[in-house]
């Protein structure tokens, strides 16, 4: 079904429906499905039902704007045909140096944390998380990032304070073996926070604004 509702979503967001709305008939999206009046009619019903589209009735003609719900679902397709038509076992972000808030040594550092990843990633790390900050044309690949596995890094209890599963994805930054972290309840946002086994910024003389490519293993 949602891919019913992708189909029309992308001749929608074809239209400009993705950024504005747009005025458009059943008869003019019925025509752009290769289907009848109706069925577009029924179809926008659904999409609305969906959250997928919002609808603005005028007096003529109705407004139709496609929903961050409705861009997710292309996304998600997107990202599909990406890995069918793209085959590879890495994919490479581009980002540039940022600095953090200072907290993911304190969390990294944690025994219940330090000994899987020493187990399961191969390297202790060094305190503190090397953070890039992703060029916003590359964000859409977090999303094939995520659609992987990853690495689990299970959750504790220590001395009464509780820390969460965190899943890691294997990268390299010039060679140097890391992982990117991510809580496991957490979104993507345009900040990856990376553990190594030595500091990035001395072993690579980095600093906050120098590009960095990150080759994630898929």
């Amino acid at each position: 079904m949602d891919g019913k509702y992708a189909y029309a979503l992308r001749k929608l967001a074809l239209m400009g429906a993705l950024d504005d709305y747009i005025s458009i008939s059943s008869r003019e999206l019925g025509e752009a499905l290769d289907m009848s009046q109706q069925s577009a009619s029924k179809w926008i019903l659904e999409l609305i039902d969906c959250q997928y589209i919002m609808r603005d009735l005028g007096t003529r003609k109705q407004r139709i704007k496609i929903t961050h719900k409705g861009v997710e679902l292309m996304k998600k397709e997107y990202t599909e045909y990406r890995r069918i038509f793209e085959r590879t076992d890495h994919i490479n972000i581009r980002g540039e140096v940022a600095s953090g808030m200072g907290e993911g040594g304190y969390y990294i550092c944690q025994e219940g944390y330090l000994k899987q990843f020493e187990s399961k990633l191969g390297f202790v790390p060094f305190q503190g998380t090397f953070n890039v900050r992703i060029y916003p044309e590359e964000i859409g690949k977090l999303d094939i990032i995520r659609s992987t596995v990853g690495i689990m890094i299970e959750g504790f209890t220590t001395e009464g304070r509780s820390f969460g599963n965190v899943i890691a994805y294997k990268c390299k930054i010039h060679n140097i073996n890391c992982a990117i972290l991510v809580p496991e309840r957490s979104h993507y946002v345009d900040i990856l926070e990376i553990i190594a086994p030595c500091s990035m910024r001395r072993t690579l003389s980095l600093s906050d604004g120098d590009r960095v490519d990150v080759k994630v293993n898929l």
